[in-house]
């Protein structure tokens, strides 16, 4: 059967497993070749698991060979996130921290999810400490490169699962967004990233159940076509009793995808009021909103009169996502653990700043951090008043460089202003501090970099993201431009 397999999306190799025109032995065997052959350059990989995918193939096999459907995902391989467990029996490594390396004890949704559906596990992919930037670099394993360009990152936290379904190493693969976290690599690596609303997708965690709150975390998937994304959001939408924000209901996501949309408003922002976004990022939007004016959609541009400036909420953004990690540190501190004592270069400077920043939070620090939210929905919502998306760039630049030093970070200025350089130069975070569902879709090339163009829904409204998606997909395809 002559088809490249990397050129398929997940669903389309689920179909060909499904009907036994490709045994799903060969397929790990296939991309077992293309890694091998191609994570070098991209460095998208941080270990693989061949022996356990190739178990897990012939456990379909089997199944197949007695006529059984094994989900609409069969065969399809993808790759983890190398951040938070994720696969009973494997490691993780909190974003590549020698000290926190640790033996996954359960699966993640994520994971549960793609085998449920059919999916083959094949190995974790590079994600920054503790996933806590814009961009995928850490001191155990370095940078990642967006397959598009090796100079530049694939972004992050979920660079290396980016990376790695852009180079077509895997079909799909796992990302986590806290601040962008999916919707920031998807945009570097041409690739369709969903972040589901609040509610959407059980997230149980312990000893705090709602320390993914501040600001909302969100588990996904990095996919090369929107269909993929609606499938996976249908197997990882399970009502969990144990998660305070799980919305008590199921849905089929895939059934209500088919049916359209009608009467749709859409906002425009090139900035929010508040981020300084380079001109040549700003044009490429602009043009691909024109696809849905083409399309009979209204796009109008509107203002945002946000209290606080873009510098003050990415710093607020960086407190509120160390909390849990630096409360972590000191209770291992407290059992006689003193992880940043003793193994102090295995951690970002930047993330030793803000852990030391949060050991000394006031009450009015935290009052602030809940300003700075409210201030964010109630913007929001004027709009959704109006409005039934709000459309932005993802990046306020056209990409990241790598640096040699495995510190990669962001601009420090951009048009002459000062920007926070974690996550201040992307326009993503704003989502996580209220909940709303967000996507980065592909909408263009600046030099030959991808682009992304952000879509922002109602709380609750998931599903429209993912049908307006499918409207600019049909207009403007992008899965013949992967770099292969």
């Amino acid at each position: 059967m002559d088809i490249k397999l990397e050129e398929l999306c997940a669903y389309q190799l689920g179909e060909l497993v499904n009907d036994k025109k490709i045994k799903p032995t060969d397929i790990v065997t296939y991309f077992k070749k293309r890694i091998e052959n191609k994570n070098k350059d991209i460095n998208a990989f941080v270990y693989t698991k061949f022996d356990d995918a190739y178990k897990r193939a012939e456990e379909l096999e089997k199944r197949l060979a007695n006529n059984e459907y094994c989900g609409p995902f069969a065969g399809v391989p993808f790759a983890l996130k190398d951040f938070l467990p994720s696969k009973k029996g494997w490691t993780n490594s909190h974003g590549g921290v020698k000290c926190l390396i640790t033996t996954d004890s359960d699966d993640g949704v994520f994971c549960k999810a793609m085998e449920e559906a059919g999916g083959i596990a094949i190995g974790k992919c590079n994600a920054p400490a503790y996933g806590f930037r814009g961009t995928t670099d850490n001191k155990l394993y370095g940078p990642t490169s967006t397959p598009y360009n090796l100079k530049y990152n694939s972004g992050g936290s979920s660079g290396g699962s980016a990376a790695a379904v852009a180079a077509g190493l895997v079909l799909i693969a796992e990302g986590g967004d806290a601040g962008g976290s999916i919707r920031i690599p998807a945009s570097c690596c041409n690739l369709f990233g969903f972040k589901a609303g609040i509610g959407t997708l059980p997230n149980v965690c312990r000893p705090d159940a709602y320390s993914t709150t501040h600001p909302y975390c969100f588990s996904g998937g990095l996919t090369k076509c929107v269909k993929d994304s609606v499938i996976l959001l249908n197997y990882m939408s399970k009502y969990n009793s144990r998660d305070p924000m799980c919305i008590p209901f199921k849905r089929n996501y895939l059934e209500e995808y088919s049916k359209p949309l009608s009467n749709i408003k859409i906002a425009y922002t090139d900035n929010f009021g508040i981020f300084e976004t380079d001109k040549d990022v700003n044009k490429v939007i602009i043009n691909a909103l024109n696809s849905f004016k083409k399309a009979g959609i209204i796009v109008d541009k509107v203002n945002f009169n946000f209290k606080h400036s873009a510098l003050d909420m990415a710093e607020e953004w960086c407190k509120g996502i160390t909390v849990d990690c630096a409360i972590e540190l000191n209770n291992l501190k407290k059992s006689g653990i003193d992880l940043l004592n003793e193994h102090k270069e295995d951690f970002p400077d930047e993330f030793i700043h803000y852990k030391n920043l949060c050991d000394k939070l006031t009450i009015d620090d935290l009052y602030k951090f809940n300003l700075v939210r409210t201030d964010i929905l109630d913007q929001f919502e004027n709009i959704f008043d109006k409005y039934d998306f709000i459309i932005s760039p993802v990046l306020c630049v056209k990409g990241i460089e790598n640096s040699s030093d495995k510190n990669t970070k962001g601009p420090t200025n951009i048009n002459g202003k000062t920007v926070e350089p974690l996550i201040g130069w992307t326009q993503t975070f704003l989502a996580n501090f209220t909940g709303n569902p967000a996507a980065s879709i592909p909408a263009g090339f600046i030099d030959g970099l991808p682009i992304g163009m952000q879509i922002i829904g109602k709380r609750y409204h998931d599903i429209d993201i993912l049908k307006l998606s499918k409207i600019y997909e049909n207009l403007n395809p992008w899965i013949n431009k992967y770099p292969y």
